[in-house]
């Protein structure tokens, strides 16, 4: 399950209103060509992302096991956050209309914060666009959703990952722990990054 940074912020009603608003009101196009909010009618193309060890593998917070049952009531449950303002799922769509990828967003507006997952299909990775792709999905979240916080975990062993999120700039903050759905507990590398930190590395 998603946690909130470590770092706690507390928003005005006026600003966590304006967040909860963007957030279930958000043109997944402002993402980037292709994005779609997820839907039930797209569990068995997600499903068929999400089976591949390559991709799912390092992410914490999926439904497990994959099946097509269980992501449909992941679908349905993002869905819910959404309506509460509190979380969207987005997928990438290939030219040919299969999930290419997904980004799932978790937002806690009462703290003006947010943490972002995801994954790349195995055949679209290692293209270089990891990094850019990151980038730009951070400064949508600060820029569109209005989030001033952003918090990132990875795998101890995900070095990709980890790679990516530190050449975005973020600030390691060492280790926490994160539950998965199942209950366990997995060890993770932590990151955080204020919006402000992040305007003022991109006006340089």
């Amino acid at each position: 399950m998603s946690a909130p940074p470590k770092t706690v912020l507390t928003a005005g009603l006026q600003e966590e209103a304006a967040i909860r608003e963007a957030v279930r009101t958000v043109d997944p196009l402002t993402l980037g060509e292709g994005r779609v909010i997820a839907g039930a009618q797209h569990a068995p193309g997600l499903t068929r992302l999400l089976e591949d060890p390559a991709v799912s593998g390092p992410i914490y917070d999926l439904p497990r096991p994959i099946t097509e049952a269980n992501v449909a009531i992941w679908i349905a449950e993002c869905a819910r956050q959404q309506a509460a303002g509190e979380g969207v799922l987005i997928l990438s769509l290939d030219p040919q209309g299969e999930v290419a990828g997904y980004s799932k967003f978790s937002v806690w507006p009462d703290r003006s914060s947010a943490e972002i997952a995801g994954a790349t299909r195995a055949d679209l990775q290692g293209r270089g666009q990891g990094g850019p792709g990151a980038a730009r999905s951070f400064g949508w979240m600060f820029e569109v959703l209005g989030v001033r916080l952003i918090g990132l975990t990875a795998a101890l062993d995900n070095v990709r990952s980890a790679k990516v999120i530190e050449a975005a700039g973020f600030v390691s903050m060492g280790e926490r722990e994160v539950m998965r759905p199942d209950g366990t507990v997995r060890r993770s590398l932590y990151w955080e990054m204020t919006r402000e930190a992040w305007e003022l590395r991109h006006r340089l």
